[in-house]
């Protein structure tokens, strides 16, 4: 009797489980442009369905923390419906983002059932600027482009909060009970990036990013983040990857998402933290003081990106072998 290897599944195609998902998809980039267009959609949807949930069974008169809320907590927390002591003023912006965010889901979701049924399997079959969009998972310089090309989005995302703090009606104080304008943001490096390495308001501490105590670092820090990202964007746009790089990195399909769900997993313990032990990203007047569920359920999305990461990252080492 022969045993199959878990790592087996999916590399001749004739083994292909339905839970490969997007495994099925690996050489077609026009199905998985659609399938990833369409779980945009998925998240989008989400969003906007448990947004206009939450705002439907909404009790002013009771603290967040105390109604099972999910996302109405982090949208006060940018300022949008709160006022003094972070009580609820009006509750119509949470609405008009949720149909916002409905809106986008259907957009999404026609884009990705167009590209799944009608768009081209293989997007450089489709001729014309279609074509451009095409990518081979041993073009290096292809992948790096398109690298760089999220990175200028999340960096573009980061400054939108930045703009919502300095421009735009401004974001929570937990120091000062209500939402401000954050005119003047620190763009200190030492402290910023001092953050990095544990040092914080003149001493060292576990807590790193986390220990992080006024909104001015918070905002300076998205700054030089959104800076980053974007500087870095537009270089692997411009610049192939160098030699040593193409020779450290494994560059294919399976390789590509493991160090994708590498990036999640960091971020999901990192989130961790934030969430148990920083009231000024995560008020307690929103969170309360209890905060272990939200800490654990993103402790173990982060375990669940790890494991993906180290499933991936098998995947690819035998590829290469």
């Amino acid at each position: 009797m022969t045993i199959a290897n878990i790592n087996d599944f999916g590399m001749d195609g004739a083994n292909v489980k339905w839970w490969l998902g997007n495994a099925r998809l690996t050489d077609l980039s026009g199905r998985l442009l659609g399938a990833h267009v369409a779980h945009a959609g998925l998240i989008m949807f989400w969003a906007g369905a448990t947004t206009i949930s939450e705002v439907t069974r909404f009790v002013p008169s009771t603290p967040m923390y105390e109604q099972n809320l999910s996302l109405l907590p982090h949208l006060a927390t940018l300022g949008w419906g709160v006022g003094v002591g972070g009580v609820v003023t009006d509750t119509y912006a949470y609405f008009a983002i949720g149909i916002l965010h409905l809106v986008a889901s259907a957009v999404l979701g026609a884009g990705g059932l167009y590209h799944v049924f009608s768009g081209p399997e293989i997007l450089h079959t489709g001729g014309g600027i279609v074509a451009k969009f095409h990518y081979e998972w041993n073009d290096a310089k292809k992948l790096g482009s398109i690298l760089g090309s999220h990175l200028i989005i999340l960096g573009l995302g980061a400054f939108l909060l930045v703009i919502k703090a300095m421009n735009f009606g401004g974001i929570y104080d937990s120091a000062i009970g209500d939402v401000r304008l954050i005119v003047t943001p620190n763009l200190n490096p030492a402290t910023i990036f001092g953050y990095l390495f544990g040092f914080a308001n003149g001493g060292w501490t576990i807590l790193g990013m986390a220990s992080v105590n006024n909104l001015e670092d918070v905002i300076g820090g998205h700054i030089w983040i959104g800076a980053m990202l974007i500087s870095g964007g537009v270089w692997h746009i411009l610049i192939e990857p160098f030699p040593w790089a193409k020779r450290l990195l494994i560059i294919e399909a399976d390789a590509i998402l493991s160090y994708s769900l590498a990036g999640l997993a960091f971020m999901a313990f990192l989130s961790c933290v934030f969430v148990g032990y920083n009231t000024t990203v995560y008020p307690t007047q929103f969170y309360g003081s209890d905060r272990l569920g939200l800490a654990n359920a993103q402790f173990l999305l982060g375990i669940l990106a790890l494991a993906g990461h180290i499933w991936h990252a098998s995947r690819a080492r035998l590829n290469r072998i």
